[in-house]
């Protein structure tokens, strides 16, 4: 059986899930306080990657970094919901789901932190 959300082509696809994108990203703004929080700290600190970073590698590297947080945040974020709209039920394999992705998100944190650590450490040293 064809799944009839899937009858889209050409532009008429790319527009809606454009569309889908963006009520997404309103909506991870709107109810995900830690979507929030990275959305402000990436507002201040893309712009700075170019002036942080000296080749377009480094640049992109900081700000890729950055951006990926975020992708890693509406991940774990999707995963929750999903969860919660089974069952606000405690069960061990919800927990475990959730675990997961908040460790998804800690890793990103973490690497994100490492590249601009290592970037500014380079930058003030003269390294």
């Amino acid at each position: 059986m064809d799944n009839p959300h899937k009858g889209r082509t050409g532009l008429d696809r790319i527009r809606h899930a454009a569309g889908y994108s963006l009520q997404g990203l309103i909506g991870a703004y709107r109810h995900e306080s830690a979507f929030r929080q990275e959305l402000w700290l990436a507002a201040l600190m893309l712009p700075l990657a170019f002036w942080l970073g000296r080749t377009w590698v480094e640049v992109a590297l900081l700000a890729g970094s950055v951006v990926m947080v975020m992708v890693v945040e509406l991940l774990n974020s999707a995963v929750e919901a999903t969860v919660d709209r089974i069952s606000f039920d405690l069960h061990e394999l919800a927990k475990r789901a959730k675990d997961y992705g908040s460790a998804a998100v800690f890793l990103a944190l973490a690497l994100c932190g490492g590249i601009w650590a290592a970037a500014l450490w380079s930058r003030l040293t003269g390294g």
